[in-house]
This record gives C-alpha cells, sequence and structure tokens, in this order.
C-alpha cells in the first residue's frame, strides 16, 4: 500500500514538473516578443529625441509645434507611455514572474525549481 502511494506521489509529482516547464516554454516567446517590440520603440523613441534636442528651432516655437515637427520622437514616445500604461513590463519578466512565485510555494514543501521548471528535491529538514 505504501509503495503504491509513493508511486502515486512520483506520478503527481511528474505531471506537475511538465506542467510547470510548459508553462514557463509557452511563456517564453511572447516575453521574447514583447522585449523586441519594447527595444525597438525604445531605440526609436531615442533617436527621435536625439534629433529633437539637437534642432536649434526647439528652442524657438511652442512645445506643440515641436512635436508636430518631429513625428518619429513625438509617436514613439506616446507608444511608449501606452506600452507601459498596458503592462508591458509585467509581460517582458513574466517567465521570471512564473518562477518566483513558484519557488517561494515549493519552499513549504522542501523543493526547489530551475529557470525551466525542472523540479529540485531538497532534504527534508530533521525533525525534533
Amino acid at each position: 500500500m505504501s509503495n503504491n502511494l509513493e508511486q502515486v506521489a512520483c506520478d503527481d509529482l511528474k505531471a506537475f514538473e511538465r506542467r510547470l516547464t510548459e508553462i514557463i516554454a509557452s511563456s517564453h516567446p511572447s516575453a521574447r516578443r514583447w522585449r523586441v517590440c519594447l527595444l525597438i520603440v525604445s531605440i526609436c523613441t531615442a533617436v527621435g529625441a536625439f534629433y529633437w534636442l539637437s534642432d536649434p528651432s526647439t528652442a524657438q516655437v511652442s512645445f506643440l509645434e515641436s512635436m508636430w515637427l518631429h513625428p518619429i520622437f513625438s509617436l514613439s514616445t506616446l507608444l511608449m507611455v501606452l506600452l507601459f500604461l498596458v503592462g508591458v513590463h509585467r509581460r517582458v519578466v513574466a517567465p521570471s514572474i512564473i518562477v518566483n512565485r513558484t519557488r517561494e510555494v515549493l519552499f513549504d514543501f522542501s523543493m526547489d525549481c530551475d529557470d525551466f521548471g525542472r523540479l529540485i528535491l531538497k532534504p527534508r529538514p530533521a525533525s525534533a
């Protein structure tokens, strides 16, 4: 009977590990796409800011007119703000958030996991 229970527990751990690795693996492509999107918008904002600040007419015209004269900077800055309002920063680090929260829960069971979701069994603490 005890051997049967151990086998069920082992099967459950294996199923949990498979599902965890599947969830983490499926979140990586999405996080990568968001990183690329954020990188492109950041580069456009930086390049636009350089041209906006180096333009001598920027100091002579109103702020709105200056923004109108530099559409790349204006649009990329607006897009950057919108991305952060939507929560792109959470989507970029989603795999590490999942791993860290899983580690917090597994700690109570004398377990851990690596960055890919594979379980690490730790020795049980000695009972007093």
